[in-house]
């Protein structure tokens, strides 16, 4: 009986990894090759489009960034091109639908077809919900939501004449599980995730596959960028600390490298950290459960007050706490991904 037992557990186990192989196997042959391709990172000057930008480079892709900054835009074209990269950078800003519009007719003119569209500009503001008005609603909306449609819809038409295409759409865990003091964010990040969704079951006929990243806290250097509302330097100083923290988030080369291997073998959706993969788990089983631990996180934030409704970018918003050894991930991040 024993024997029997093992032979059993031997031969389950070589089936399982035969299987395995077999995945492997399929998935190298049908695997997206960069090399030669066009891609279009939009928010590519900095931070996560940035990181993103450099692993494409090495795969031989030939990049277009697209940001608002012409200043940073120039710094990156010149880090990238001097190792090798061929690279256009484009001035425009994405929630403008002509601006979108003459930047893609401008890359098809002088680069050619676009191959592969990365939805990365991003926007947030962080604080309590009373203290937001209207302008941070929408500019979270015209970021997160319109300017990927806008991208899209620019891009349709070329890739539906040559059935084939990919688009990435960098949403965030936030677009699955709505987080205490960043309801701007995580409001617009749900509509991006649900356009990109039903996106992807409408345009996969025509080849073009859509692949949805929402990722958990990336260490980009972006905080500093951030705006901070209410008692803005005690919500930044936590906002970096999470983001520093390698408990609560994960290194931009890292969530680079997991999102781009989502695109390069065409998967649905892509979620990083533990954290967000745990979290976004338990709020399908239980929403409640989620949504009640959230409560009790609200009560231990900092409240309103402050400077209320006015607004404080990251940079302005530095003291002693967001600047110790417990952000030091975050500050050595943002040197390196022209977040400064």
């Amino acid at each position: 009986m024993k024997a029997d037992n093992k032979n059993n557990l031997w031969w389950l186990a070589a089936g399982a990894g035969a299987i395995l192989s077999a995945r492997a196997i399929y998935r190298s042959l049908t695997a997206y090759n960069f090399s030669g391709k066009t891609v279009l990172i939009t928010g590519g000057s900095r931070g996560l489009g940035l990181v993103m930008a450099r692993q494409l480079a090495k795969e031989g892709a030939r990049l277009v960034l697209c940001a608002r900054d012409e200043i940073e835009l120039e710094d990156a074209r010149m880090e990238l091109a001097g190792k090798g990269a061929e690279v256009l950078v484009q001035k425009c800003d994405v929630t403008v639908e002509q601006q979108v519009n003459d930047m893609i007719t401008n890359v098809l003119n002088e680069f050619g077809p676009i191959d592969v569209l990365i939805n990365n500009a991003g926007i947030i503001s962080a604080g309590p919900v009373a203290e937001m008005t209207l302008q941070e609603f929408e500019e979270a909306m015209n970021t997160h939501f319109w300017g990927p449609l806008y991208t899209i819809m620019a891009l349709l038409p070329s890739m539906k004449a040559r059935e084939e295409g990919r688009i990435l759409n960098i949403a965030s865990i936030g677009g699955k599980i709505s987080v205490p003091h960043l309801v701007p964010y995580s409001a617009s990040k749900f509509a991006l995730v649900g356009l990109s969704e039903g996106l992807r079951a409408e345009l996969k006929k025509y080849n073009i596959l859509v692949t949805t990243a929402n990722p958990g806290l990336v260490r980009t250097g972006s905080p500093r960028h951030a705006i901070v509302k209410g008692h803005h330097k005690e919500e930044y100083a936590l906002f970096k600390i999470l983001d520093s923290s390698t408990l609560t988030s994960k290194s931009a080369e890292a969530t680079a490298k997991k999102i781009l291997d989502a695109l390069r073998y065409g998967e649905a959706e892509i979620t990083t950290t533990l954290p967000a993969k745990l979290g976004a788990r338990l709020h399908g089983l239980a929403p409640s459960v989620t949504t009640g631990i959230f409560e009790l996180v609200n009560k231990v934030l900092p409240g309103e007050g402050g400077i209320g409704k006015q607004r404080a970018k990251g940079y302005e918003s530095e003291s002693k706490l967001s600047m110790s050894s417990l952000t030091e991930k975050t500050q050595q991040a943002a040197m390196r991904n022209n977040e400064l």
